[in-house]
């Protein structure tokens, strides 16, 4: 596997951890909502939501460290998300600032700050990833005999734990200048106030199309690099507390998302029908309106995005410009809101009692002036340059609106066709919206057909990983192509 096919792979990981965040929004949310001046001094009901909330947030490196085990393992095996966090707790535990003056004979107060911020996402990312690769390596290892008890997956777990011992000494010397890096880039960040959260934005959109924008979005939104910044928002009133989070500046690299996804690409997606030729409108109508509101309602925008980043890939870059200036002006105006899954009206509604949301109410106006602005610039782009946008494709390029049965089996038995068969494939994944492919021979993959199907985008990285986005329904089609036998013949499987 390339550099960027395993980055790829890391990327789709995050994930797994990251799914648990809308728990804790929802569980926090609301408990702001039942009790916004005490944040749950005044109910117990209310209190007793904000923490269990906490329990998750609180806790969201050792989730690392368990779900990039498992997001990362070949067959996504509990034995892989127990090595992950068995590592944690030994790497951790050996680092703790009381353990350290203990090994190194120093006194307490002599050990590095570092240490005393051990417990973190990227030590838990780094811990997932060895976790994955030993596992991946050993899970089918057999053992002599006598300690057959000890073979396969059972193995993983100890060689885990001798690997957190090898790992903690390592960073024993090296994790305080790491630390003093990642500080010193979450400081330069965060010098540059606004600008610095435009900047971000602006990557975070241009990384979608390879899917590394996870791993971006973990330096500034989980306490890799010091920011921390959903964390701490989420953490509300206790965060302010502690004195990690402040009013009108945490949340900063999350609020100006919400014009983005809910005004912003709606209006793109009208622009893009308004501009579409007659005959296709209707076609391109259903495309348009769903993705548009599950990028408003939920904030998934990728179903859109892929409808236009590779037809337009002029739009898409004039589209991370627009939400690096969107985040910009609600970071400069702290006008705040923060989510737990996406930036959408569901996100939105939850925050919006919470005690670090300011003027959130804003991100409402400043949305419905982006919504116009990528209209307009959107509809002036595709006509000036008669950009290739859905509907406007060339009519031999254009492609059947057939979706496939609605039968989701069936609609999987014609994807896996698509793909070559199983005999091309030689890993089926998914994340929320995408298949993650590995093929034996990508050329046998027909990308009109995929898209035909429904597939929103196809993106190939390397000679041998693909990605065909589906939106939500990802995750269920590639659960159901796994259980397709190898031995069934498709012959007879009906193509658009």
């Amino acid at each position: 596997m390339n550099i960027l096919g395993y980055f790829q792979k890391v990327g789709k990981a995050l994930m797994v951890p990251v799914a648990v965040l809308p728990a804790a929004a929802i569980l926090m949310g609301i408990g702001y909502w039942i009790d916004p001046n005490g944040w749950g001094a005044n109910s117990a009901l209310a209190a007793f939501l904000i923490k269990a909330g906490a329990a998750i947030i609180d806790n969201m490196s050792v989730l690392f460290a368990v779900g990039v085990a498992y997001g990362m393992s070949k067959d996504k095996d509990g034995a892989a998300a127990l090595s992950g966090f068995v590592g944690f707790l030994v790497v951790t535990t050996l680092l703790a600032p009381g353990a350290v003056a203990q090994i190194q004979g120093i006194d307490p107060s002599a050990v590095p700050a570092a240490f005393g911020k051990i417990n973190n996402q990227f030590v838990g990312i780094l811990v997932g990833i060895v976790s994955a690769e030993l596992y991946n390596r050993f899970s089918s290892v057999e053992l002599h005999k006598a300690l057959a008890f000890f073979s396969g997956k059972r193995l993983v777990p100890i060689l885990t734990s001798i690997a957190g011992i090898v790992i903690a000494g390592i960073l024993m010397f090296v994790w305080p200048s790491i630390y003093g890096g990642l500080v010193h880039f979450g400081e330069s960040i965060q010098g540059m106030g606004s600008v610095g959260a435009g900047i971000y934005a602006f990557f975070n959109r241009l990384l979608i199309p390879v899917g590394l924008h996870h791993a971006l979005n973990s330096v500034f939104w989980f306490d890799v690099a010091g920011i921390n910044d959903i964390p701490n928002f989420l953490g509300g009133a206790k965060s302010i507390a502690e004195g990690t989070a402040t009013p009108g500046i945490t949340g900063m690299y999350q609020a100006g998302f919400f014009p983005i996804m809910m005004f912003g690409l709606p209006g793109a997606a009208l622009a893009m029908y308004h501009t579409a030729k007659a005959k296709n409108k209707e076609r391109v109508a259903s495309l348009l309106i769903a993705a548009g509101f599950a990028s408003f309602f939920t904030g998934v925008t990728e179903p859109l995005e892929f409808a236009f980043m590779f037809l337009a890939p002029v739009l898409y870059v004039i589209h991370a410009a627009l939400a690096g200036l969107s985040v910009y002006i609600a970071a400069s105006m702290q006008w705040i809101a923060g989510f737990g899954f996406s930036a959408g009206l569901v996100d939105m509604f939850l925050s919006s009692r919470n005690p670090l949301a300011v003027q959130w109410y804003m991100l409402i106006v400043q949305g419905i002036a982006f919504f116009f602005i990528y209209y307009f610039v959107f509809r002036f782009a595709i006509v000036k340059f008669n950009l290739k946008t859905p509907g406007r494709e060339d009519d031999e390029e254009e492609t059947s609106s057939v979706a496939g049965s609605a039968e989701t089996g069936e609609l999987a038995k014609q994807y896996l066709k698509a793909l070559g068969g199983h005999g091309n494939l030689e890993n089926i994944d998914a994340c929320i919206t995408r298949l993650r492919l590995t093929l034996k021979d990508s050329s046998l993959a027909n990308e009109k057909t995929l898209k035909a199907l429904g597939a929103m985008g196809v993106v190939k990285l390397g000679s041998n990983n693909l990605q065909v986005i589906l939106g939500p329904l990802a995750e269920i089609v590639a659960g159901e192509m796994k259980k397709i036998p190898a031995s069934e013949d498709l012959s007879s499987v009906k193509l658009p």
